[in-house]
């Protein structure tokens, strides 16, 4: 047989017969199989099948299986294509959009059940419709200018200054009212480089974002008609004029290009005019944008302005430091930080800062003391300063010349890392004055001015007694100054006058207490008891020290009492005259009396003891001093005054007035309470109050 497929193409314009299936919306793709396939064909057959795509694409049809009975002449069984033009080669391309399909059987087959008929598969492909020869009926191209393909279709487009008819296929000129808002382009005049069909009379805005300047640069192939007088070319007829805002426009002809136009502007007008006669070939120039420009922001004194660059364009910005040690004002108030922007106008949209020094402000006031400015002015950055304390009286906490400078964080700072703030401490038991020898008080000499300045005179309820400053609110003095009918006395019984050595003269300025601390182990009812007679008085106000008024040095814990040492004590109590009447002074007196040993005063009292009643009993925290023939002693009117030693050139309160049994009486000695003993009660009642 050796044919095994028969197909027979025909050039057909219609389809007669069979069944049609119209597919309201062609599908881009599909298939299509002989009847009952893969299985054999049935006899006496025939069907039609109309395939189509969408309109603008052709169809490819491609077999994948091919079995129909061969014939001569496809003369018993055949598949015939119906199309519009030649189809070539498998797979099979249409022309069109549409190919119909016919198979028939006859009934004289003897293979029948051997073949199986087609298998086959369609799609969609694009037509190029630009590409496709222009139409056999003259109609002429499908675009007159240009030619855009698109899937399915096509579209027209035209030249610069023309525009697309209602056939939308033909051009027109037309070339008014263009606007060119990208940062560059390209722009030429209609018909460029030959001339246009006639008169013109276009327009063409370039308008780019604020912040930009256009520059024009015009091809050297430059014609536009001109007149030329004695005066220089002229552009009566035609002409292509420029404008920009706030500028006069100006008109350009000639055969001479313009070149680069630099406009510094954002926006451009070109009007491009020429009449009905004379010749003009044209021009062509190509636009760029540029940012604008800033002036240099200059610099500033004391600061640094960054980023430094050459030059500063269209939203640059600058920012503005200070030096260390300086700081931003602007308009007169200090600012955190500062930037400036590079405004479309070519400004800078903030008037650069001003870097100012530092100003620490004044030192802390320093109590009992000043500061000294050692180098800089007014506080100012790396100021240098020195605190210093009101000497004699007082002088700085260890001891240190304390320096502090002004800093970049605006704080004075001190040269040590130990202090922190400087303090003023009390110098003690160093008088500027003191008395050249010492004398009895029974009897005694009077001190001098500014000789005792830690005497206070205390005066409780109208009872006269004595106390030593320690520090500059608080006095020591006798338990038993403070007590009354074995109550404590209220803060308002309490005066105490200091800094004078006369009596009527202290009276008139009396410092007041604001609480009285007796230690608590203090009992003594009866006056029979002078265990732990000691008491503090706290100061309503702290007291300024001076030349007259000056704190006694505490003993150390550990101090030692020496017998035979001699010391001083002092008071405003009992004197006795020349004629040994015996009356309250009004003048503060001292006397110089050695420390006893304490078996020897114990003795006495204890012989004193077997004598008289209620004599109190002498205890550890007590010692005695005076001399063993009497005449030297303190009396009453000084219980409370201080017994002073004195080491390394400072006097130090080694005792206080306590109680007596006669005053000056041979045999017998004063006793003192042993201050050494109380330091951690002073320090802490001090401390928590």
């Amino acid at each position: 047989m050796g044919w095994t497929a028969c197909i027979i193409l025909f050039l057909y314009m219609s389809v007669c017969g069979g069944r049609r299936l119209p597919d309201p919306e062609p599908a881009m793709h599909g298939g299509v199989q002989s009847p009952q396939y893969p299985k054999p064909y049935p006899p006496n057959l025939q069907q039609q099948w109309d395939l189509s795509v969408p309109e603008g694409y052709r169809m490819t049809l491609t077999f994948t299986h091919l079995d129909i009975e061969a014939s001569a002449g496809c003369f018993y069984d055949s598949l015939t294509l119906f199309y519009d033009t030649k189809i070539l080669g498998n797979p099979i391309l249409s022309p069109g959009n549409r190919l119909s399909l016919v198979f028939q059987s006859d009934d004289n087959n003897p293979e029948r059940h051997q073949n199986v008929g087609f298998s086959a598969q369609y799609q969609a492909i694009d037509i190029d419709e630009c590409s496709e020869p222009d139409p056999e009926d003259g109609s002429g191209p499908l675009c007159s200018q240009i030619c855009l393909n698109t899937l399915g279709s096509y579209i027209c487009s035209c030249h610069h200054g023309y525009e697309l008819r209602s056939d939308q296929r033909s051009c027109m000129l037309s070339c008014g009212g263009g606007i060119y808002d990208e940062p560059e382009g390209h722009l030429f005049s209609p018909g460029y480089p030959e001339p246009p069909p006639h008169g013109v009379s276009c327009q063409y805005f370039i308008s780019v974002e604020l912040g930009f300047t256009v520059t024009l640069n015009f091809t050297d192939n430059f014609h536009i008609e001109s007149v030329d007088t004695d005066q220089g070319q002229i552009c009566p007829h035609h002409w292509l004029q420029v404008t920009i805002p706030d500028r006069e426009p100006w008109k350009m002809c000639g055969r001479t290009s313009p070149g680069l136009i630099v406009t510094s502007s954002n926006k451009v007008k070109l009007d491009y005019h020429t009449d009905g006669e004379g010749l003009s070939r044209g021009w062509s120039l190509d636009y760029s944008t540029y940012r604008v420009k800033c002036p240099l922001p200059g610099s500033v004194d004391n600061g640094r302005v960054t980023p430094s660059l050459t030059e500063y364009l269209y939203r640059d910005y600058i920012s503005v430091r200070c030096n260390q040690g300086y700081k931003l004002m602007r308009d007169g108030q200090e600012v955190e930080a500062f930037s400036t922007m590079c405004q479309s106008d070519g400004q800078w949209h903030l008037p650069l800062p001003e870097c100012h020094i530092l100003d620490c402000g004044e030192p802390e006031p320093l109590l009992n003391g000043g500061v000294t400015l050692l180098s800089g002015s007014r506080n100012q950055y790396l100021s240098v300063v020195q605190y210093h304390c009101n000497e004699p009286f007082y002088s700085l906490l260890g001891g240190m010349n304390v320096v502090f400078t002004c800093q970049a964080d605006r704080k004075w700072r001190s040269n040590s890392d130990i202090v922190v703030s400087p303090a003023c401490i009390a110098v003690c038991g160093q008088p500027t004055k003191l008395i050249p020898g010492y004398q009895r008080i029974i009897g005694g000499s009077e001190a001098p001015d500014d000789t005792i300045p830690w005497q206070v005179l205390l005066s409780v309820n109208g009872g006269r007694g004595g106390g030593v400053v320690i520090a500059d609110r608080w006095i020591m003095t006798a338990a038993h100054n403070l007590m009354s009918n074995g109550m404590l006395v209220s803060n308002s019984s309490v005066r105490m006058y200091m800094g004078l050595t006369q009596v009527n003269s202290l009276l008139g300025s009396p410092v007041l207490a604001t609480s009285i601390h007796i230690h608590p182990d203090y009992n003594n009812p009866n006056f029979e008891d002078y265990n732990h007679d000691i008491a503090l008085i706290k100061l309503q106000d702290a007291v300024t020290f001076t030349s007259s008024v000056m704190p006694i040095c505490l003993p150390a814990e550990d101090a030692i009492y020496t017998s035979g040492v001699m010391g001083m004590v002092s008071g405003f109590g009992i004197t006795e005259n020349a004629a040994n009447i015996r009356t309250l002074t009004n003048k503060l007196k001292f006397v110089q009396i050695p420390i006893v040993e304490q078996s020897t005063c114990m003795n006495s009292i204890t012989l004193e003891q077997m004598h008289r009643e209620r004599v109190p009993s002498l205890t550890g925290n007590m010692f005695c001093a005076g001399v063993p023939e009497g005449g030297k002693d303190s009396c009453q009117g000084d219980s409370g005054s201080p017994y002073i030693l004195s080491n390394a050139g400072r006097f130090w309160a080694a005792g206080i007035v306590s109680w007596g049994v006669e005053c000056g009486k041979q045999g017998t000695y004063g006793v003192y309470t042993r201050v050494a003993n109380y330091i951690n009660w002073i320090n802490k009642t001090m401390q928590e109050n």
